[in-house]
């Protein structure tokens, strides 16, 4: 759709109605005094047709309204966000087809109730506003809703990665070395490889690889351990074999210019996760741990290990494969933040499959529950000074009664000095759950009643609570004066 051409039939469809209810006429009462057909009238209104001027000028005459404030695209101001947005070119920006929506039925949508419409983006933005969410939030927002809309699997992405095993004769049942991965780029698509010290410059310290597309350079920090290397290799080789164009050249992202880049950026991640551990591999070796009836915190890590990726590749993958292989379809994917030395701890990134489950980010500045395993990890880890501490536990959520079994690993984190992170997936525990983990009913797996935040928690004598739970005592206060209130209101009914 050309947006700016829609643009502007939109903006005249919605004078064109202002207009003609200001004046308390019907479309029928309009094609009547204008002898133009009901149909054609609708279908302007509708932004579909933009009327000739001599019909232009008809209509003002009518309607008893210049022919410059027919034309003009400034609109009221009861309208003017309406015509913001449009303007904006999100609708541009965002492939709507990717959830069902058809940009024309948008535009039937807005032009048959702009009032309402108006409301609800004026609406979406004073959230956005209040809660500072940016351009790429938003577009972020999008991605992870088009993700928990396909259960985070991917098929036409997993067979891409085996098509691609064919052609390069690339062994599913082992590791991918990153030996392999180089001589792919170099030889294949004609890629230079260079390892830098990016610390040197302190406004690169948060990057990890740098892509120049003029001369196909890739500039790797000489900081990141293998697991990174590998994923950002691997990236580069699903741009080049999926023939993506609109693409990001750093790691991590700096900002996004579009959402076909967001999108773009997730398609190459999948590939590269399913690249660098092969599913049906994962299945085999899940399903070895998953038989034990007590394993050890060890052997969690070892199965990590035994594929060249970082512990959140690991955990993003996971997110793929329960859902599809297992039928796990109620889970969870949490990534952790926190500076050392104080008592700060947020959510970076996070996936809820199927439903939104209760451990989810909070724009409110209150405290995380102190009892998640992904907190306690971090803690660990700090205490411990090792540099992969993992754990995991059953959480029991004192407001729905929901439990899960939560996986955490929390490791540096690789582009924030003296930080730490925890990745996690927690996994609603059902009966069809519990049949496919032995070890669930193991006396040695810790089980801990949590909340979601210290501020909304209905926890007593919580020893790990960071603050008072002044949200819930506030909605208590609230449930009592309305039970008083409507005591007086039967009474003096």
């Amino acid at each position: 759709m050309n947006i700016e051409k829609e643009y502007i039939k939109l903006i005249f469809g919605l004078k064109l109605k202002q207009a003609r209810t200001a004046k308390n006429l019907s479309l029928f009462g309009l094609a009547k005094i204008t002898a133009l057909s009901k149909s054609y009238l609708n279908e302007i209104e509708k932004g579909k047709k933009y009327p000739k001027t001599d019909k232009i000028i008809l209509l003002a005459e009518k309607l008893e309204v210049t022919y410059d404030h027919m034309v003009s695209l400034k609109l009221d101001n009861n309208l003017a966000p309406i015509g913001e947005i449009l303007k904006s070119g999100i609708l541009k920006e965002i492939p709507l087809e990717l959830f069902g929506i058809q940009e024309a039925d948008l535009i039937d949508i807005i032009a048959n109730a702009p009032a309402k419409v108006n409301a609800f983006i004026s609406t979406i933005i004073e959230i956005a506003q209040h809660y500072n969410l940016t351009r790429e939030s938003f577009f972020l927002a999008a991605l992870r809703s088009y993700q928990e809309a396909h259960n985070n699997y991917f098929e036409d992405l997993e067979e891409k990665v085996i098509l691609f095993c064919k052609a390069f004769h690339v062994d599913l049942t082992a590791n991918i070395s990153i030996t392999e991965l180089k001589a792919i780029l170099v030889e294949e698509y004609g890629y230079t490889i260079q390892e830098l010290v990016f610390t040197e410059h302190e406004a690169l310290g948060d990057l990890r690889s740098i892509f120049v597309p003029s001369s196909k350079t890739l500039l790797l920090s000489n900081d990141i351990d293998e697991g990174q290397k590998a994923f950002i290799l691997a990236k580069e080789i699903a741009y080049n074999y999926m023939e993506i164009k609109e693409r990001l050249y750093t790691f991590s992202w700096i900002k996004f210019d579009n959402f076909d880049q967001v999108l773009n950026n997730f398609y190459a991640s999948y590939f590269a996760g399913a690249l660098l551990l092969p599913r049906q591999h994962l299945i085999d070796e899940l399903n070895v741990f998953l038989a034990l009836e007590n394993p050890k915190p060890q052997q969690m890590v070892q199965l990590m290990n035994q594929f060249n990726v970082s512990p959140e590749s690991f955990y993003q993958r996971l997110t793929n494969i329960l859902p599809k292989d297992f039928n796990l379809k109620n889970l969870f994917f949490l990534r952790l933040s926190h500076q050392k030395g104080t008592d700060t701890y947020q959510i970076k990134k996070e996936l809820h499959i199927t439903n939104q489950q209760e451990p989810h980010a909070n724009e409110m500045n209150e405290h995380y529950c102190r009892r998640w395993v992904s907190i306690r990890t971090i803690e660990e880890s700090i205490k411990q000074g090792k540099n992969h501490f993992f754990d995991a536990q059953i959480s029991s959520y004192e407001n729905s009664k929901n439990e899960y079994l939560v996986f955490s690993s929390a490791t540096p984190d690789p582009f924030k000095t003296d930080c730490i992170r925890s990745i996690s997936v927690g996994i609603l525990m059902t009966a069809g759950m519990k049949k496919k983990f032995k070890f669930i009913e193991n006396e040695s797996l810790k089980k801990q009643i949590v909340g979601v935040t210290c501020e909304t928690c209905a926890v007593k004598d919580c020893l790990e609570r960071a603050s008072p739970p002044i949200q819930l005592e506030q909605k208590i206060r609230n449930e009592n004066t309305e039970a008083i209130v409507q005591k007086y209101m039967t009474k003096f009914s």
